[in-house]
């Protein structure tokens, strides 16, 4: 990353949380779907969003600055989404990214950086959970999270089922599975496939829906508990960690590659997607911000690089692990393999 020369970049970054809370806002007020099916006038937004006039020009405005909208030219025209928001923020069968934002982003995580400077300095009493555990004992809590993740999950699952073949695989442990949008999304795929899904139990509560929605209860089953603590079924054919191993202390992930490999058939595979800056540990930003605000509410977490979970992988027996990109500048995926024996 290029060192600020200026102070218009430290402001950019100082005034960074305006502008989430403006996407957030448009979130909240379900302005991006007031605007899927073309342009709006302010009066027709504030009608449809219900929300003041005056103060929605502002949010405008704003959303127009930072590239989310578009103004057009004469006042009748008004506004419409910019191609990313019109992609992205827009609901669609799953959702969209915007319930991801509203829900867990602004509901849950944001409220937790309030005491990140507390947190760095060794003070954890000021957090309301310690780690998800404890988060998500409460079912309201784990609900919110579950639901709004499906949304940010679909698109990933359709991502990894484009590249990776499954098709020699009967039964896939999908551990943190949550809503069950990737077991879903990959059974969908292989008609052959069955999974399980290993989570806490009030999200597997969550995950039970989707997949009842989905017509795969034949197909995709569960584990309740911590999937550090609980049993895990094994003669797997894959196992796969997606945003797990940011989401547990330095140890606990080495434990979750250990009790993958023990899972596994012998030449069964391990899948692992999660948000890493590069070994130097310079970037890139978003996974390296991912990995700040994570730390607020996970005792010992670390940055994940790829030769920190190579070298667990290489630990916990598995064969030549290799890590490529997943989502460009924010998650890659590492895969490995256990002995043919």
């Amino acid at each position: 990353m290029k060192p600020l020369e200026t102070p218009e970049e430290i402001f950019r970054i100082a005034f960074g949380y305006m502008a989430s809370k403006a996407l957030f806002a448009g979130a909240h007020l379900r302005l991006f779907d007031a605007l899927a099916d073309g342009p709006r006038s302010l009066s027709e937004l504030a009608a449809t969003t219900g929300a003041d006039e005056r103060g929605l020009s502002t949010l405008l405005t704003a959303l127009v600055s930072t590239g989310l909208l578009e103004k057009l030219d004469g006042a009748e025209e008004g506004f419409r989404n910019a191609p990313a928001s019109q992609t992205m923020l827009v609901s669609g069968p799953d959702g969209s990214f915007a319930d991801y934002c509203r829900d867990q982003v602004d509901r849950q995580m944001y409220p937790f950086l309030h005491n990140l400077h507390d947190v760095l300095r060794g003070r954890r009493d000021t957090v309301p959970f310690q780690d998800y555990a404890s988060w998500f004992a409460d079912a309201d809590e784990a609900s919110l999270y579950s639901e709004s993740q499906h949304a940010a999950s679909a698109p990933a699952a359709a991502l990894l089922s484009a590249l990776v073949d499954l098709s020699g695989c009967r039964r896939l442990l999908d551990v943190g599975g949550g809503s069950g949008a990737f077991s879903i999304t990959l059974c969908r795929q292989h008609p052959e496939l069955s999974a399980t899904i290993l989570d806490f139990p009030n999200v597997v509560e969550v995950g039970r829906r989707f997949v009842a929605e989905a017509e795969l209860t034949d197909r995709v089953d569960f584990v309740a508990g911590n999937a550090l603590e609980v049993a895990w079924p094994k003669e797997q054919d894959a196992v796969l960690f997606s945003y797990v191993s940011g989401s547990v202390s330095a140890e606990g992930v080495g434990e979750l590659y250990r009790r993958a490999h023990r899972a596994l058939r012998p030449g069964g595979q391990v899948l692992i997607h999660d948000f890493m800056v590069d070994d130097d540990r310079c970037g890139p930003p978003l996974p390296a911000l991912w990995a700040l605000q994570h730390f607020a509410f996970t005792p010992g977490g670390v940055a994940l690089t790829p030769g920190f979970v190579t070298g667990l992988l290489d630990e916990a027996g598995f064969e030549k692990p290799e890590v490529g990109p997943f989502i460009p500048g924010m998650t890659r995926l590492a895969r490995a393999r256990k002995a043919a024996g």
